[in-house]
């Protein structure tokens, strides 16, 4: 049987705080240490070319530091590509946002980026880097994945968490249709964004086939009420209450 969904963190959110101020603090590589230490299986980071959040500078800290797997986020530039070569990173998650954007909205289309990411994503699989590329719940996108020869997709679930207070069934719906189809070409399923304690529950019992589970801006957010041990393990509860039987 299945595992449960690994929980993997994004701290980029606290670079975010750090740079407001100056200075070193809040650290954003001790509260990823911290995290794995209290049961975070990943950690996740999106460096983006102003640095306005984590740095190159952590990347590579991070790098050296984590034992559980590291997850860089990113469009695939020439200089993303350059430090995904220098950190070996046990995961890449290719997302099409261009450098100006506040965060990632939408998923690649892959009706006019398949051939760009065939021959991008070669470049991180011939140095052992597990890739993931960031979808929409779009069957459509579905007829051109397999060219792609990524190793997982990561579900864009903010449409999910826009319809789950009103309709769940319905927000859900799209990505269990999808995500039957993404497994049974062989890849991992992943999801992520604006997933939060009150929803991930009904979508990780919807998808007991998701492998990884991204969370970051609302586990933060949760962080400042509840301290960072407690929201991990509220986190874990979450996932593990949702597949009871595993």
């Amino acid at each position: 049987m299945k595992g449960l969904p690994r929980l993997s963190i994004n701290v980029n959110k606290v670079a975010t705080l750090r740079n407001s101020r100056g200075g070193t603090e809040p650290c954003p590589i001790a509260a990823a240490l911290d995290c794995q230490g209290y049961g975070a299986q990943g950690i996740t980071v999106h460096p983006r070319p102003d640095e306005r959040h984590i740095r190159r500078t952590d990347v590579l800290s991070l790098s050296k530091k984590l034992s559980v797997d590291l997850n860089v986020e990113g469009y695939p530039s020439e200089d993303y590509i350059h430090l995904i070569h220098e950190i070996r990173p046990q995961q890449v998650t290719l997302v099409p946002d261009p450098p100006h954007v506040l965060t990632s909205e939408v998923g690649w289309d892959l009706s006019k980026k398949a051939s760009f990411l065939q021959k991008i994503i070669p470049r991180f699989k011939q140095k052992g880097i597990r890739v993931s590329i960031f979808l929409d719940p779009d069957l459509k996108q579905l007829s051109y994945l397999k060219e792609t020869d990524t190793d997982c997709v990561e579900f864009h679930t903010g449409h999910y968490a826009k319809i789950y207070p009103q309709d769940k069934k319905k927000a859900v719906a799209p990505y269990v249709r999808v995500a039957k189809k993404v497994q049974s070409l062989g890849l991992r399923v992943h999801v992520g964004h604006d997933l939060n304690l009150k929803n991930i529950a009904y979508l990780i019992s919807s998808l007991p086939i998701c492998h990884e589970l991204s969370v970051g801006h609302a586990f933060i957010s949760d962080a400042l009420r509840f301290g960072l041990s407690n929201t991990v393990a509220l986190y874990l509860r979450a996932i593990r209450d949702a597949i009871p039987s595993v």
